[in-house]
């Protein structure tokens, strides 16, 4: 979408090793009024799919998820990145690779969060190679709940990941998608 797109290139910053930094407005200082846009837009593509719950991970994800469940008039569930103390319970697990930290972690949900009633719209910021959303996806597949489609901010289409997951079925989203950056903060939209 326009207004994504337009953002990114007035205060995104490309890093080297294919990092955009985004962190002014969407990720770390959040940009309320963009945000809102965000949630209108994928409300709008899926009005009429039956949402019951909206999913992510935290932490970049809560605020778009938050700002796309008041639209939905739906709860926000989001995936822990480490089992705390106060889940109480049964809990859905899943191994996630962060690209960002380099690293594996387990991320947690309640199973009384989420079941096989519920039709779920996944959201977050990025999607690169997909490795949160494989999270995601098979914490919805051990409830039972199915997806209705996949929401997500930008996209890096030149990963792989929103590919692959088209071309297994998935309704994914993506309001702005990278096609190229380069190392002098050089950014092409799809």
């Amino acid at each position: 979408m326009k207004f994504l797109e337009d953002r990114i290139m007035k205060d995104g910053q490309v890093r080297p090793g294919n990092i955009l930094k985004v962190d002014s407005f969407l990720n770390h200082q959040l940009d309320v009024e963009l945000l809102d846009e965000v949630g209108r837009a994928f409300y709008e593509k899926y009005k009429e799919a039956g949402i019951t719950r909206i999913l992510t991970i935290e932490a970049s994800g809560i605020a778009i998820a938050c700002m796309t469940a008041q639209y939905f008039h739906v709860p926000v569930v989001f995936a822990k990145k480490a089992k705390s103390r106060n889940i109480d319970g049964d809990v859905y697990t899943s191994v996630v690779h962060s690209f960002t930290y380099g690293k594996d972690y387990t991320i947690t949900l309640s199973k009384k969060f989420l079941g096989p009633e519920d039709k779920v719209l996944l959201v977050d910021d990025f999607l690169a190679v997909g490795k949160a959303m494989r999270g995601m996806l098979d914490v919805c597949s051990q409830a039972g709940a199915r997806v209705a489609g996949i929401g997500i901010a930008i996209e890096k289409g030149f990963q792989e990941g929103g590919r692959i997951l088209r071309s297994e079925g998935y309704d994914v989203t993506s309001l702005a998608i990278v096609d190229k950056m380069t190392d002098d903060g050089q950014i092409w939209f799809r």
